[in-house]
């Protein structure tokens, strides 16, 4: 697919200039919710390089330009479009959306995410692993993939793999979305500060003035959140070993939070009964692994996945529009096979993504 390239050195909505010692990331495609298309991906991938071997840049900021929203992820329509006319095309670009990951991790400059609105999916893969988030009053962290028939990937498994009372599986399985307390102390983002300031943390940096001070003298305290309270029954629920265990956990909980259980347990069956299996057993296997080698098996649980109706189903019904909700196959969490699961996590050679080690990926400079 042809790069879409504004007079601006914009493409499909993502514009990368440099200000005195800052580059500059800015996501600005209201139509879409800043969601990342293949094209876009490819040029951040490449502006990334740029931005690493040029001694000028000081620090990369990334802002959206559009009020409410940071990112809604990638463009899940053009990704599904693809798949149905060349699936090799698609595992190609999975592949790239997977290294931009790996690259962000890898880059060895202050990258500071300002974000105010809403971070989904892909949006958290082009942030989660700067050096510094930035949560805004209006921040909100979600990673609903098991609704459209996939699971959290962009890395997310390992994060969720390491948050503590099983609250990760939770946020997993269920979408469910989280505001700025909550993901301060998950460990989502580092800062809270409100987004009135973040003209002036760019203008600093673009100044080159060091980054933990310009963000540690405006951060405030956000306080609990709301997850806080309910620690205790998310682990007595999410800590089981099966999806069908959590699932009967939950419709079993009595007292103050049987309101909450009930309407989670909702929430949880609305979801791709395959994709939530898979998630459940990503996010336990991530627990004793490396990112790398999450964001690899990612890539190969992704391209099985893509051959299974649930994404498709879950695409048109989700993000088509239609107002049915998807059809999943199977539709029960009882009736995923453990054959058919043991198949997903055992790709072919052909799905196998190698990413170069962290030492390679830095040396090279990006």
């Amino acid at each position: 697919m042809a790069e879409q390239i504004a007079a601006d050195g914009t493409t499909d909505g993502l514009t990368c200039l440099r200000e005195g010692s800052a580059g500059l990331v800015t996501l600005s495609r209201p139509q879409k919710r800043n969601a990342l298309t293949i094209a876009a991906r490819a040029t951040l991938a490449a502006r990334l390089t740029e931005y690493a071997r040029d001694p000028l840049v000081y620090a990369v900021v990334v802002r959206s330009g559009v009020e409410g929203i940071f990112c809604a992820g990638g463009d899940v329509v053009e990704m599904a479009a693809l798949a149905d006319r060349d699936m090799e095309a698609a595992e190609k670009a999975l592949a790239d959306e997977i290294a931009l990951v790996w690259r962000a991790e890898c880059f060895t400059k202050p990258t500071v995410a300002l974000i105010d609105g809403a971070v989904i999916g892909g949006g958290n893969g082009i942030s989660r692993f700067g050096t510094h988030r930035v949560a805004g009053e209006n921040y909100r962290f979600a990673m609903p993939e098991t609704g459209l028939g996939l699971f959290p990937n962009n890395g997310l498994a390992h994060t969720f793999a390491r948050m503590p009372k099983d609250i990760g599986m939770y946020l997993a399985l269920t979408g469910d979305s989280v505001g700025p307390a909550d993901a301060f102390h998950l460990g989502l983002v580092t800062h809270c500060i409100a987004a009135g300031e973040f003209v002036a943390i760019t203008a600093a940096l673009a100044d080159a003035d060091p980054v933990d001070p310009v963000v540690d003298s405006r951060h405030v305290d956000p306080g609990s959140g709301p997850l806080l309270a309910l620690s205790d029954v998310i682990t007595r629920c999410f800590g089981a070993g099966t999806v069908v265990e959590i699932a009967a956990r939950l419709a079993r909980e009595t007292g103050p939070h049987a309101a909450w259980a009930a309407a989670t347990r909702e929430q949880l069956l609305a979801c791709s009964p395959t994709a939530l299996v898979v998630a459940h057993r990503l996010i336990r296997e991530a627990s004793a692994m490396e990112l790398r080698d999450v964001l690899e098996l990612e890539h190969a649980l992704i391209c099985r996945m893509m051959e299974l109706p649930d994404l498709h189903a879950g695409v048109r019904a989700r993000l088509g529009k239609t107002g049915e909700a998807p059809r999943w196959r199977p539709g029960r969490l009882e009736d995923v096979s453990p054959a058919t699961i043991d198949a997903i996590f055992s790709a072919p050679e052909e799905h196998h993504l190698r990413l170069p080690t962290r030492r390679d990926m830095q040396e090279g400079m990006m």
